[in-house]
């Protein structure tokens, strides 16, 4: 089997496709699966670091604001899926199935091995469809999603395609133990580990609160490890910062601009501080882990809240608006989790009820449908 896939930008978009390329492999050993992005995007730094081939195709985000380069966007969207070096990709690898986990990245491919005829299917992990995946609804063969409330927000004739899949995820999620994690990251017994990170790209917001409660929770606790990743954005403003605050004085407090083995890392954690995609939401729900989720507010149709709103309605994890950083609240609410193992260990039960551990064969039972 040949298989591309394509999704970029951030990882929100590039681990799913990932995870699919991992389930592809597993299933079907010696399968070829390449990746198409776009330069200077994320995947630029993670696909060639999993061992995949990438190839890049020219596309660019659509602002929600003004801006002149929305004009270059529109010219992209509308030309680059007929462009030579777009083809060129598909006349090269001769794909059976080509598909996409939503941005702009994805467009291009998507449209043109459409147009070709060859199989396609874009994935969506969030419930509100982002932009491109909306349009791209109408060429490809099937549309996957992880929510089922997500077939509301697309156009009523395409809805016999959409198969409601759950969200794909790297097979080291949730079948690490949180022993074995510790001794491997060489985390004592005694210590409490709270791991905490914005997005790929930086979430300033995020970054600023988890800097002044490094500052004043974490350098005053030795017992607790504190690893916070930035993102790669803002690491540098970040680590000027760690360094006035004097935190680089304290070894428990440890400043990174990404973690690449994040499942080693969340399966050792004893509390999770990050924002609410919904690829982040299943990948704490199958480590079982007690979380403060701090979702974005610069997203469609506030579709972070929603699902923050979720797993607190259901005491699966704390919520902590992004207004509410400016007061002592993650600061309560870590001290409060932190201090109350039981409290954690209901949190780790109720969020358990939101793992889909049906998700990854669901995803490659499309696979198979589509390419035979």
């Amino acid at each position: 089997m040949r298989v591309l896939l394509t999704g970029g930008g951030t990882a929100g978009h590039i681990n799913p496709a990932l995870a699919i390329a991992e389930i592809i492999r597993r299933n079907a050993p010696g399968s070829v699966v390449e990746f198409v992005g776009v330069a200077g995007g994320k995947e630029e730094d993670l696909v060639p670091r999993e061992g995949y081939k990438l190839h890049f195709v020219e596309s660019a985000g659509i602002r929600r604001s003004l801006s002149p380069s929305n004009l270059r966007a529109l010219y992209l969207a509308l030309t680059s899926p007929y462009s030579k070096k777009t083809n060129a990709i598909l006349d090269e690898f001769r794909p059976d199935l080509v598909v996409g986990t939503g941005g702009y990245a994805s467009w291009p491919i998507l449209v043109a091995a459409a147009k070709r005829k060859i199989p396609t299917a874009v994935h969506e992990s969030n419930a509100i469809p982002g932009l491109a995946v909306k349009r791209l609804g109408r060429h490809v063969d099937e549309i996957w999603v992880n929510f089922s409330s997500t077939e509301n927000a697309l156009k009523t004739g395409i809805k016999s395609r959409v198969f409601c899949v759950g969200n794909p995820t790297r097979q080291a999620f949730g079948s690490i133990d949180k022993k074995d994690a510790r001794e491997q990251l060489a985390i004592g017994d005694d210590r409490l580990f709270l791991l905490s990170f914005g997005g790929s790209l930086g979430a300033e917001k995020v970054n600023e609160a988890v800097l002044l409660l490094m500052r004043d929770y974490t350098a005053k606790h030795p017992e607790v490890l504190h690893i916070h990743a930035t993102g790669k954005r803002e690491f540098e403003s970040c680590q000027k910062k760690f360094y006035e605050y004097g935190l680089a004085e304290h070894d428990n407090c440890i400043l990174v601009d990404y973690l690449y083995d994040m499942p080693l890392r969340m399966a050792a954690a004893d509390l999770v501080i990050s924002r609410a995609g919904a690829m982040t939401l299943s990948e704490l729900a199958l480590q079982r882990k007690a979380s403060i989720l701090i979702p974005s507010p610069n997203v469609v149709d506030n579709h972070q809240f929603k699902n923050a709103d979720l797993l607190a309605s259901a005491r699966a994890a704390a919520l902590v608006e992004e207004s509410g950083l400016a007061s002592d609240l993650l600061l309560r609410k870590v001290t409060e989790l932190l201090e109350n193992k039981a409290m954690r260990q209901e949190m780790e039960q109720a969020v358990s009820a939101f793992a889909d551990e049906e998700a990854n064969k669901k995803i490659w039972e499309r696979v198979v449908a589509l390419t035979h």
